[in-house]
């Protein structure tokens, strides 16, 4: 299935926090600054 049809209503927010998790461990979250 296509990311675009899994990333939908709530299921944005899980995307949401997933992107943060791997952005935390590769440290690129403190550089955005978000």
């Amino acid at each position: 299935m296509p990311v675009q049809v899994l990333v939908r209503d709530n299921n944005v927010d899980q995307a949401l926090r997933a992107l943060k998790k791997k952005m935390q461990r590769e440290g690129v979250f403190r550089e955005m600054k978000l």
